[in-house]
């Protein structure tokens, strides 16, 4: 662990924490911005599962508020257009959510514990489970919780921190797992977990993205 906490002490003292600071910013304004842009990042989130988060990038700037309006089969012929891998099932997903919005939102206002909110979140929003709902989240200024993609257990595993997993696909019992074993990297650092993401995403890819 020691090496991989000089590793990130080295990005804090780079101009990656201006960086890095300017997006956990960024994703704080989101979440203060009203209920069409958390919807907007909520679908953001729908679309990078089993997809690229730069092509997710790409497709929310291209569609933006239609992602609130467009029907089924509208939408799916515009992710169509847009090159994503599932277009059919993103839009059935996306439009499935308008009906979660509204008690979305209520939530978000009432509850401040970032787990209370992921459980609702997987349980309520199809298409979304643990990492997703967590990127979700952190993406409207959440901190608390880990986005365990497979850069972030690759990094894990390499510096020996965990043991590689035998799916790709986590158990929810296994996410927590790594999840604590992010935590005392986070305890150790004085990072929030979701600042934790974007260094150690940085680590391994070389890109800040969301």
């Amino acid at each position: 662990m020691k090496k991989l906490i000089k590793e990130i002490e080295n990005l804090r003292n780079s101009k990656i924490k201006k960086e890095i600071d300017m997006r956990s910013k960024e994703f704080e304004k989101i979440g203060s911005s009203g209920s069409n842009e958390i919807f907007k990042e909520l679908c953001f989130c729908l679309m990078t599962a089993n997809f690229s988060a730069q092509g997710g990038i790409k497709i929310q700037k291209e569609i933006g508020n239609e992602f609130l309006t467009l029907n089924e089969k509208k939408l799916s012929q515009k992710l169509t257009s847009l090159g994503h891998r599932f277009p059919n099932t993103r839009a059935k997903y996306i439009v499935e959510s308008r009906s979660k919005k509204d008690d979305l939102i209520a939530l978000l206002i009432k509850i401040q514990d970032d787990l209370i909110l992921r459980e609702w979140v997987v349980k309520n929003i199809k298409g979304l489970g643990m990492k997703e709902a967590s990127h979700f989240l952190r993406n409207i200024g959440y901190k608390n919780l880990a986005i365990i993609d497979f850069h972030i257990i690759d990094l894990l595993v390499r510096y020996g921190l965990i043991e590689k997993p035998r799916n790709k696909s986590l158990t929810p019992k296994r996410y927590l797992e790594i999840e604590n074993a992010l935590k005392k990297i986070s305890k150790k650092t004085g990072l929030h977990l979701g600042e934790l993401d974007l260094y150690l995403w940085y680590l391994e890819t070389g890109k800040i993205l969301k």
